[in-house]
């Protein structure tokens, strides 16, 4: 009798300790195990950016005790060049780990930080793991392999010693590339209008080096001339749209160009400049609906 008693107490205490699992491993390493939870971020790449913007900024703080604070961390992450990061939810912060849930299946959000980022450091797709111990790890897969990024850099160097001058304003040196682009590229109507696949229009290395875009490869193509000219900069997003926003002179402007790259009925290449460094006021009385973003992300432009 006392043999099954105990085999019994056994069960019930094998059973309670799974059950209840996650708490006694939190409770052993809150007691027992000492995890160094002070993160910093190191080892930035070449393109990581040192700029922070109204709706997101560069911090060094990886112990978040708010929302803002979360999207600051996933900004600095994501611009470092970094392919995996860890961080903790303090307990201070008692729904951390919910708001990072929320904010790690917000595709939108994620894509909106994404825009704030050098191309070759922006995410193809990214994941975040969370565990008991309020430990909170980023994945990311880059959008660009190197070798890409190679052949791209190579053809930004040619473009660049063939188009530049080094007495050029900024703004002659944006219309150079705007033309040249927009000359050298045609809009991938195969893949827009069919969805069949040939280039690779969605990024720059569509447009660069094989000469069709869709609006996502104008605009990296754009902003990869952009930060290597130290002017600052950001992909701005609507729904269903892409294009560049610019900074010069204190002041922000509207950069697109796909729709200076017009689609016509003879497939006649035509260069114009409707959307070249505009306004908000500007912007709306030509195009409303394609270019209808967000002011509570991109807030330089409210």
């Amino acid at each position: 009798m006392k043999k099954y008693l105990v085999v019994v107490a056994l069960i019930l205490l094998l059973g309670v300790a799974y059950l209840y699992r996650e708490n006694i491993i939190v409770f052993y390493v809150d007691h027992f195990i000492k995890i160094d939870k002070d993160v910093k971020l190191s080892g930035q790449n070449s393109y990581a950016r040192d700029d922070s913007f109204k709706y997101v900024q560069i911090t060094d703080n990886f112990s978040p005790q708010n929302k803002q604070d979360l999207l600051n961390i996933y900004y600095t992450v994501i611009n470092s060049g970094k392919e995996q990061f860890s961080f903790y939810c303090p307990d201070s912060y008692t729904s951390c780990m919910a708001d990072v849930k929320d904010l790690a299946n917000n595709q939108t959000v994620l894509s909106h930080i994404n825009n704030f980022v050098h191309p070759f450091n922006g995410f193809k797709h990214i994941e975040t793991e969370y565990d008991s111990l309020k430990k909170i790890t980023i994945y990311i897969e880059k959008t660009y392999s190197q070798e890409q990024i190679d052949e791209i850099n190579k053809k930004v160097a040619e473009i660049y010693k063939e188009e530049i001058k080094s007495t050029d304003t900024d703004e002659e040196k944006i219309k150079k590339i705007h033309d040249y682009i927009i000359n050298n590229s045609k809009y991938d109507v195969d893949r827009s209008d069919s969805k069949i696949v040939k280039y690779d229009s969605d990024t720059a290395y569509g447009n660069l080096i094989q000469g069709y875009g869709l609006c996502g490869g104008y605009t990296d193509s754009m902003a990869i001339f952009l930060n290597l000219f130290k002017i600052p900069n950001y992909k701005i997003s609507s729904e269903n749209h892409v294009w560049n926003a610019v900074k010069l002179e204190d002041k922000w402007y509207h950069l697109d160009l796909t729709w200076d790259d017009p689609i016509t009925t003879n497939q006649t290449d035509i260069l114009e400049y409707n959307f070249f460094l505009i306004d908000t006021n500007e912007l709306k009385e030509i195009e409303n609906e394609q270019h209808n973003f967000p002011l509570d992300i991109y807030q330089e432009f409210a």
